[in-house]
């Protein structure tokens, strides 16, 4: 079995209803996320899929949450935009994308600091 990870960035806002504490009010972060996929098949180039077509598919995901206030994305209309929340919500978009490739979306990592980290893998 082969895994294969990439990392994207993005910077946007957000703040935790109903949390009592800081977060409740908003604020910002310059989120990592780690997205990891895997198969056991290599195509004729000898690579489980080509960074490139991966980087391609999370840029379309990433792309709409970037500088934008996570609490006004309709992902995010019920559900509080915590970085678990968020996670899934990668998780959920990049494996539809996925879903006719080889390769099986395992993990999406989202890091809302440097010493902060969610994973959400559906194994």
């Amino acid at each position: 079995m082969y895994r294969l990870t990439v990392e994207r960035t993005f910077a946007a806002a957000h703040h935790l209803r109903g949390y009592q504490g800081r977060c409740s009010r908003p604020h910002g972060h310059n989120y990592r996320v780690q997205i990891t996929v895997a198969g056991s098949q290599l195509d004729q180039y000898g690579m489980l899929m080509d960074f490139a077509d991966l980087k391609s598919v999370c840029d379309k995901v990433i792309g709409e949450l970037d500088h934008i206030d996570l609490n006004e994305h309709p992902a995010f209309a019920e559900a509080s935009p915590s970085s678990e929340n968020l996670a899934r919500y990668i998780f959920a978009q990049i494996a539809q994308r996925l879903k006719e490739s080889a390769v099986r979306l395992k993990a999406v990592d989202v890091w809302e600091s440097d010493t902060s980290r969610v994973t959400y893998t559906e194994d």
